[in-house]
């Protein structure tokens, strides 16, 4: 079973403990210290779509991109009942051309780190740099708590 049938049956089924069904602390208090201004946001691997609807509550204009079909429509609903505009795509990131658009901020929760092969981490990194304006910043939250380190 491929990695992206896993997580669309887990999607379907519930079966998301990494879903958190509030934004990341990490990510709102980064924001809030750092001081990180509204501007074109990327959120990859956006799952039911916290994190986006956050930062769109903030001001940000965001794309939220998952390769799970079911996470979008989830994150898409969820957009719709918090009354936010936030767009988001079924997009797989390893896909070179992810969107055609520049964003000053990129952020991931977990995408990144689910990625064991070492061609796939670095294909991640080219696509924020293809996505990632000069002066933009790439947020990724990495690790798991429930898995050993590596």
């Amino acid at each position: 079973m491929s990695k992206k049938s896993i997580f669309e049956e887990r999607y379907e089924k519930g079966n998301t403990p990494w879903e958190l069904d509030r934004p990341d602390s990490h990510l709102v208090g980064i924001i809030k210290q750092e001081r990180i201004k509204p501007a074109k946001a990327l959120d990859s691997g956006c799952g039911s779509g916290w994190n986006s609807i956050w930062m769109a509550e903030k001001g940000f204009d965001v794309t939220g991109v998952d390769f799970s079909k079911r996470a979008i429509e989830k994150a898409t609903e969820l957009s719709t009942r918090e009354g936010v505009r936030a767009r988001f795509r079924v997009k797989d990131f390893l896909d070179p051309t992810i969107i055609a658009d520049d964003f000053a901020f990129v952020f991931d929760r977990g995408c990144f780190h689910s990625f064991d092969d070492p061609a796939d981490r670095e294909m991640f990194a080219k696509n924020v740099g293809r996505h990632l304006k000069p002066s933009g910043i790439w947020l990724s939250i990495l690790g798991n708590s429930d898995a050993a380190p590596r």
